[in-house]
């Protein structure tokens, strides 16, 4: 019998398990006071639903051995999606959903093989609205969650955006049989890789003097303006970002626009972003999310409602960043009722009842102790409980 967990699996205290509910509930009742309903998306999906319909890699899916392809969700949003446009497509819209659970996502080992990651999410979706509207409410709605998760100054948030029309801007001076090879480089930020391609020469300059276009988003929209013109989606950003200011400013968060980013998971057509914090080691992603039309409209999605776009909030992640700086509360000690050889195991339920009763956890030990000092050495055993002792 193996007694190591699966590589990549982890086995949770019952501390960390408690506080992965209370952030959970935090952020649920968020969600709720948004206007926003639970789901339940299943665990287990065919692979062309998780697949996003290839917006998801397959080595990024753990596969089930079963009689039809199967898979565990590496996200919910393409399970959610797909309900959203059949068991609830009658439902107006917009429709607000929200849900969390835990996803599954396959990788290779350091040491070879598979490792499959476990991690637990809890997230919205909003479907039928069109943008900007829709991100606008998403990104205040993220706000309004992190000011529920009160993360401290020295997390040092940082909302990363980008856009998928702002990449498509930058290639569209290159020729196609390059783009791919272009975009390749300006994601990765390969400054080399970028000189090396065929490309003209005052392109390529352009292209080198944007791969460093980040920045404060009126500063980047300002500068791809200079070399762009005028387009309606920096209008668009322009309106989400200033809308975005105050809240961003009273949570301590620092937006930053960059034209080049794009996430891991190519299931975004849209705004995408990732929240950003530090914590004593490296800098981890507590949130991430976008715009998904297209996913929508492979769900089948009637026009004019083919809308999707939502974000999810990494609950593992947010519980160790939110351990590192927390204040630990005096902590009430946990109560064990013991009794004597003298008295009842009936006398020491009705006892427990009582503490329950006053909110107090209390534990029973179910056998008569011959004196007090063995039932306080139990007590001390156990986790240092505060003996109540029960002899008549």
């Amino acid at each position: 019998m193996a007694l190591q967990p699966a590589a990549g699996a982890r086995d949770l205290n019952p501390r960390q398990v408690e506080s992965n509910r209370k952030l959970s509930e935090r952020l649920a009742s968020v969600f709720r006071l948004w206007g926003y309903d639970e789901v339940s998306p299943p665990r287990v999906e065919r692979l062309d639903t998780l697949m996003a319909g290839g917006a998801i890699a397959s080595e990024d899916v753990v596969r089930l051995v079963a009689d039809e392809p199967l898979g565990l969700r590496p996200e919910m949003t393409a399970s959610i999606a797909r309900a959203a446009c059949t068991r609830l497509a009658s439902r107006p819209r917009p429709l607000r959903l929200w849900a969390s659970g835990t996803v599954f996502q396959s990788r290779a080992a350091d040491e070879g093989g598979q490792c499959i990651e476990e991690n637990l999410q809890t997230g919205v979706e909003l479907f039928g609205v069109a943008p900007i509207e829709a991100e606008m409410e998403l990104l205040s709605l993220l706000m309004a969650a992190l000011e529920r998760l009160e993360l401290q100054k020295e997390h040092q948030p940082r909302l990363l955006m980008g856009h998928t029309g702002l990449m498509d801007l930058l290639l569209s001076p290159v020729a196609p049989e390059h783009r791919e090879d272009v975009r390749t480089a300006l994601i990765q930020f390969d400054r080399l890789g970028l000189e090396a391609l065929d490309l003209d020469t005052e392109l390529q300059t352009t292209l080198l003097s944007l791969l460093g276009c980040r920045g404060t988003p009126s500063d980047v929209l300002d500068r791809l303006t200079a070399c762009f013109g005028a387009q309606p989606l920096f209008e668009d950003l322009r309106r989400l970002c200033r809308q975005l200011l105050g809240p961003a400013a009273i949570q301590g968060v620092r937006i930053q626009l960059d034209p080049t980013f794009q996430p891991r998971f190519e299931l975004y057509t849209g705004l995408v972003f990732q929240l950003v914090c530090d914590t004593a080691s490296a800098p981890v992603v507590v949130a991430r999310g976008g715009r998904y039309d297209d996913l929508v409209r492979r769900c089948g999605a009637r026009p004019g409602d083919d809308f999707g776009a939502g974000f999810s909030l990494a609950i593992d992640p947010i519980r160790e960043l939110l351990t590192e700086t927390e204040t630990k509360p005096p902590m009430t000690r946990q109560l064990m009722v013991a009794f004597s050889e003298r008295s009842t195991l009936e006398a020491a339920l009705e006892r427990q009842r009582w503490w329950h009763q006053q909110g107090r956890s209390a534990v029973i030990e179910l056998h008569p102790f011959h004196d007090r000092s063995k039932a306080e050495q139990q007590a001390q055993d156990q986790g240092g409980f505060q003996l109540d002792w029960i002899d008549p």
